[in-house]
């Protein structure tokens, strides 16, 4: 009796999933608790674990599908019941002019014998792909003598198989010349992060406010103290640390912008969940560091670190991404020099990070090189004012061009 593989319940709101890479084929052993596919979330990836040890017997939904929590989309077989029904088999009855042929087949083992009489509807791989869906007219000769492909053959394969790529319809991109064009599907994921982009941008009063922020005591703390800090901590000392722990005094001076709107009422956060927009292998998530307020800079740069690292490899969890009561965003880890970020529903605010340059400004009079960075602070206009807005995004610039306001806290 085959093992159904259907798609767990992987968060309280999300109903479907999209089917990502099978890791495993068709005729595979898997171990219990071995990932056999990524599923696709609208927050996040996962890979789905075998409930069992034994084969992988059929695919029944592919890469792009989409599927409902609860739905089958492969079947399993254990182990046990692969061999049982290996050795249980009963022997082909021979033809009387093939007495050795006989002899033979009946020395091949049981895992070749269920490879051979592998069910014609299970997917199959490479040309066999082109041949399943012609009437299979072999005989028990051409299954004990494999067919040899000639090179004129293999030749043939491929320009019929380059012929349906091309063809109208084919899952390929087209080209017309040197003008091509490629339609891929979008992720769920992908879909989520531009629904919720529009909603801000429709339910929102959005408005953005600007600063620039010299980084030379940051950049001077950092180089003197770096080498002990990662030695101590096994992490290195980023920028991040200081901006997580100067927006949380930002916001404790300006509140509304920790807050949200909820109906008619707006409900002030006394705590500080701050999200760290990451660019993963599959889109912008954004997962949040809980309580950072009771962190230290070696914590939240190592939280951060480890969010980065498993963004890149989708093993960031569901929970991790949900809630948030601020975002940072630093575009500036990719070249961007000004941008202006868009607040993250139902959040009030979002600050936006660049890149650092040397730029010329003028000090006590006189015309230096400083490395400076623009800051952009994008909030909903519904809760916060202009004048909250620019003291928040002052005071940011105060913490960071002094890094003793960050510990004496004020």
């Amino acid at each position: 009796m085959p093992i159904e593989l259907t798609v767990p319940a992987v968060g309280e709101s999300i109903t479907e999933v999209e089917i990502g890479d099978w890791l495993k084929s068709p005729g595979d052993a898997v171990r219990q608790d071995e990932p056999i596919v990524s599923l696709e979330t609208e927050k996040t990836s996962l890979d789905l674990p075998s409930p069992i040890s034994g084969v992988l017997v059929r695919i029944l939904k592919q890469k792009g599908e989409s599927a409902k929590v609860g739905e089958v989309i492969a079947q399993l077989e254990e182990a046990a019941m692969r061999t049982e029904a290996a050795t249980s088999a009963p022997p082909v009855a021979a033809a009387p002019d093939e007495p050795s042929r006989m002899a033979d087949s009946a020395s091949i083992p049981p895992p070749v014998m269920l490879t051979v009489n592998r069910p014609s509807d299970e997917p199959r791989l490479g040309v066999e792909e082109k041949r399943e869906s012609k009437p299979d007219h072999r005989t028990r000769e051409d299954i004990s003598h494999p067919v040899t492909e000639t090179p004129a053959d293999v030749d043939h394969m491929r320009e019929e198989a380059e012929t349906d790529a091309a063809s109208p319809g084919s899952a390929a991109h087209r080209a017309t010349g040197d003008r091509e064009e490629e339609a891929v599907p979008m992720s769920l994921l992908r879909r989520r992060v531009a629904e919720r982009l529009v909603q801000a941008q429709q339910n929102a009063a959005l408005l953005t406010t600007f600063n620039e922020i010299e980084m030379t005591a940051v950049k001077a703390l950092k180089q003197a103290h770096q080498e002990t800090f990662q030695q101590r901590h096994n992490v290195k000392l980023g920028l991040m640390s200081f901006f997580v722990k100067s927006v949380i005094e930002a916001l404790k001076k300006v509140p509304e912008l920790n807050a949200e709107i909820r109906g008619t009422d707006i409900v002030y956060r006394r705590y500080y969940d701050i999200g760290i927009a990451i660019g993963g292998g599959r889109g912008l998530v954004v997962p949040v560091l809980r309580n950072a307020e009771r962190l230290g800079f070696a914590e939240i740069e190592t939280a951060i670190s480890d969010f980065s690292r498993r963004a890149q490899a989708h093993r960031l969890a569901l929970e991790e991404l949900q809630g948030g009561t601020f975002t940072i965003s630093n575009g500036g880890v990719y070249g961007s020099l000004l941008s202006t970020p868009i607040v993250n529903p139902p959040q009030s605010g979002v600050l936006g990070l660049h890149a650092i340059e040397d730029r010329a400004v003028v000090r006590d009079g006189q015309i230096v090189i400083r490395p400076m960075m623009y800051v952009a602070l994008t909030y909903d206009h519904r809760i916060v004012d202009g004048r909250e807005a620019v003291t928040f995004l002052k005071h940011i610039k105060e913490c960071i061009e002094e890094p003793a306001r960050i510990l004496l806290e004020i």
